[in-house]
């Protein structure tokens, strides 16, 4: 039986779209290959290299739980199996960016996906928002997000990395920020603006979505990827 990879992350460029309170990403080039072979004197291999300055929320990410939690941990002390192992995708797509996603969205997604939610799990959201709004004005304001009761549900449930297509697993209008708030009060962690969900979607799949390992770190942008059978 084969395997493949699919490649859940966005990416990396200077303008892409950011969060509202973190920093923007800019690249900067730090060496040309001709002026490193200028620097090193050789005639034959010159090295280039870019300077990245860029949020640890910028792009595909974790959070650390000290983000929203201050007696939380930070990204760097988190347990690796939060950012890998089992994982389901459930469609929410039909969920209006008028509401809140609710228990009862939930329950329903999970049933018509087949699956199951299991203790340690990684949960996927697929909201569609990344095929409909991706690079659109619509992208940082018309998704839809977790109540804290929905949040709840899943916290209770053993979920320990909760992620979604789109900037939030919150509602954008939601100033509680209640998806977060149930990630602090549960010590787990969440996973923004991942892509191409539609491709996993109702599949229970290995995920890797590992972070960088940042001191004191508030969260990691990562590759994250799902491993399927064919």
């Amino acid at each position: 039986m084969g395997m493949q990879l699919i490649d859940l992350s966005q990416e990396i460029f200077e303008g892409m779209s950011v969060f509202p309170m973190h920093q923007k990403t800019f690249i900067m080039t730090n060496m040309t290959h001709e002026e490193n072979m200028k620097m090193t004197g050789s005639k034959k291999l010159g090295f280039s290299a870019r300077n990245l300055l860029i949020s640890e929320h910028g792009g595909t990410h974790s959070d650390g739980v000290w983000e929203y939690n201050p007696n939380g941990p930070t990204i760097d002390n988190m347990p690796l199996e939060y950012f890998w192992g089992s994982a389901i995708c459930i469609d929410l797509s039909s969920v209006p960016h008028t509401r809140s996603i609710e228990i009862r969205d939930l329950e329903t997604a999970v049933k018509k996906s087949g699956q199951e939610i299991r203790k340690d799990d990684i949960v996927l959201m697929y909201t569609a928002h990344y095929d409909k709004n991706f690079d659109t004005d619509k992208w940082q304001t018309e998704y839809s997000g977790l109540s804290y009761s929905a949040a709840k549900w899943l916290a209770e449930k053993g979920v320990v990395n909760i992620g979604a297509d789109a900037p939030a697993i919150d509602h954008p209008k939601d100033i509680d920020f209640s998806g977060h708030l149930i990630c602090g009060e549960y010590n787990i962690t969440n996973t923004e603006n991942l892509c191409n969900l539609d491709k996993v979607v109702n599949k229970r799949f290995l995920y890797f979505g590992l972070p960088l390992k940042i001191r004191d770190g508030s969260g990691s942008p990562i590759r994250a990827v799902a491993l399927i059978e064919d």
